[in-house]
């Protein structure tokens, strides 16, 4: 049996929100494929907002237009992870219709 490996197109956007010349918010939507949908599905990672500036609504800001850039970059679902300790961003995600639907298997190299 040969494992054969065939390149596939993504593409990666980063959202982001400065304030006096430093960002203070960020998040990245990746534009990926695979061969059960004609339409690519998002992944967000790295969803950030500066310590000091958190509970005011930036975060729902920036996870919102996230969300939109995936429904115009025509998406069948968009995705991401979340560490089991880290309930803000679950309560967040909830708010804004993610579903809780699974775990996240990783290996850090």
């Amino acid at each position: 049996m040969d494992i054969q490996f065939k390149n596939i197109d993504s593409r990666g956007i980063k959202l982001f929100i400065e304030q006096d010349g430093k960002e203070i918010a960020r998040a990245y939507l990746y534009l990926l494929h695979n061969d059960l949908h004609k339409e690519p599905f998002g992944y967000m990672e790295d969803v950030f907002v500066d310590e000091s500036l958190r509970g005011q609504g930036i975060g729902t800001e920036i996870v919102r237009a996230l969300i939109q850039k995936a429904r115009e970059s025509g998406c069948y679902k968009l995705i991401c992870t979340s560490r089991y300790d880290n309930t803000k961003a679950h309560e967040l995600y909830s708010r804004l219709g993610f579903k809780d639907h699974g775990k996240e298997f990783r290996i850090d190299f």
